[in-house]
């Protein structure tokens, strides 16, 4: 029996292994065609497409070039999303579901054109991405999506049984499909953009646009940046143009390790439909096999105990990969929408040049490259067969009003019971490395003691709309249940839609 150790400390492998190249600060107005937001999948791949079409494009990164979601994926680029295809054509009909499918295709093969045109070395292998189910409960779902993927045309197999120590009832093998090391994939595409004019600044958040016939970006620092066109790829969008996007989508987090093992490693991209989630597939590193496994989802900042994820996915690991080492461990966030499709196009039908792409449902790396792709159509006022499909301003009563309705009821209730709380804890009592919501003045608060017992105190009221944030023990950070904003244990913003830090309230 091995015995794995999980890091101290939560990295990427994509991050680690790649050291991407920085950039300046934007320290000046200035103007271009587009300005795009966000330097994650959807930023990269849009702005490096508009700038071959002869656009001047700006790319505006509040922290570093893919250090967000993109940077802590999984990187499976494949059209197989989980138990999906089967439950979008109930809601939506044949149609809809294969344009999904389709426009998710076309996305893979942008990647591997892409790769060949430019050379890319990115670790991109081809392969069957492979769903199944190991209770009768999830075998029916199972079946049910392989009848779906064969009324949509898809390449497909049934099988009854996989090459790994699982005791599986059925699976469902999407053919040819892909994996790639994101980091190098973007970095390279980055390069490119620059090559073709096309400026990138970092350490440049943006805080609010100004509507118009040209819009105007405007950053922390007070720097404005005025344009044809303003491209919202943030992740969840810091700017909501009253979309209401933060009342229709909900932010979750799940979790990565990185796994030597001492099992020949058969191939192939595996998820499981049983709950909870358990994602497989494998990377080359320095000569041998690094076994990507996730999983464990929850809603962000409504958990205790975020730790036992990890704990849970380094147990699966032993148990069924024979793990002899954990190198790696890392987290990632994503935005559900109301029906499980992203919202990409417009921001509003009234800001038609302000556009948005979010709510991948974890499935970024096609998803986000397609965005690229229809936010280019869109402002080059090119035809685009998904464009409906996609649009943010699509709402359809099944499933939209009844998730709606559940939750907006669950942010409600995180507001007033974050509101009502009053910590029996005080900051004299936390341990080394220890963080928890503390009272504080007579307040609540928030604080972290690390290692060398230096303290950190911070209101913990998110900047966002005023949701009481909750404290993320495995990865120390103050994370928001309402919309997802996360912020650092000295109070900056990790991940928005919050743009300004939390309050500090010590000096220590």
């Amino acid at each position: 029996m091995t015995n794995s150790k999980l890091p101290h400390f939560s990295e990427s492998y994509w991050r680690d292994s790649f050291t991407v190249k920085e950039y300046e600060q934007l320290r000046a107005d200035d103007e271009a065609d587009v300005v795009v937001i966000g330097g994650g999948i959807s930023g990269i791949t849009t702005a490096y497409l508009l700038s071959k079409e002869g656009q001047n494009v700006i790319l505006l990164e509040g922290g570093k070039l893919l250090n967000g979601t993109t940077g802590h994926t999984t990187a499976k680029v494949t059209s197989q999303h989980g138990v999906i295809y089967n439950e979008l054509i109930q809601h939506f009909g044949e149609e809809v579901t294969r344009q999904y499918y389709e426009a998710n295709n076309e996305a893979l093969n942008f990647v591997k054109s892409t790769i060949q045109e430019h050379g890319i070395d990115c670790d991109f292998s081809e392969q069957d991405a492979i769903i199944y189910a190991e209770s009768e409960q999830y075998l029916e779902q199972v079946k049910k999506e392989y009848d779906a993927y064969q009324r949509l045309g898809i390449d497909c197999e049934y099988l009854d049984s996989i090459p790994l120590n699982i005791p599986v009832l059925g699976a469902v093998s999407m053919k040819k499909q892909g994996q790639f090391h994101p980091v190098k994939y973007l970095a390279a595409l980055a390069d490119e953009f620059v090559k073709s004019g096309g400026r990138i600044f970092e350490g440049t958040t943006a805080s609010d646009i100004e509507t118009g016939p040209q819009p105007v970006v405007v950053t922390r620092e007070g720097h404005k940046v005025r344009c044809h066109h303003a491209v919202v790829a943030s992740h969840f969008p810091f700017y909501d143009g009253a979309g209401f996007y933060f009342a229709r989508m909900h932010p979750e987090r799940s979790y990565s390790i990185g796994v030597k093992t001492a099992m020949e490693y058969p191939g192939g991209m595996y998820l499981s439909a049983d709950s909870p989630t358990r994602s497989i597939r494998y990377t080359e590193s320095n000569g041998e096999k690094l076994l990507i496994v996730g999983g464990e989802s929850h809603k962000t900042g409504q958990d205790d105990n975020t730790e036992k994820h990890y704990e849970a996915l380094r147990k699966f690991s032993e148990d069924v990969l024979a793990a002899t080492d954990i190198p790696y461990r890392w987290s990632a966030q994503d935005l559900v929408t109301l029906d499980k499709i992203p919202y990409i196009g417009p921001i509003t039908s009234v800001h038609s040049n302000i556009l948005v792409a979010t709510g991948y449902r974890k499935w970024g790396m096609t998803n986000g490259i397609f965005a690229g792709m229809l936010v280019r159509d869109l402002i080059l006022d090119r035809e685009n067969p998904y464009r409906e499909v996609f649009t943010p301003q699509r709402f359809k009563a099944d499933p939209g009003l009844k998730t709606l309705v559940v939750e907006n009821a669950d942010v409600a209730k995180h507001l007033v019971e974050g509101k009502l709380e009053m910590p029996d804890r005080t900051p004299a009592e936390l341990g080394p490395d220890e963080g928890a919501p503390v009272t504080y003045n007579g307040k609540r608060a928030g604080a972290y003691k690390d290692e060398r017992g230096q303290l950190y105190v911070v209101d913990t009221t998110c900047t966002h709309l005023g949701c009481e944030v909750a404290w993320n023990n495995a990865e120390r950070t103050w994370d928001c249940p309402c919309h997802g904003s996360r912020f650092s244990y000295e109070g900056e913003v990790v991940e928005g839609p919050a743009v300004d830090p939390l309050t500090k309230l010590n000096d220590e």
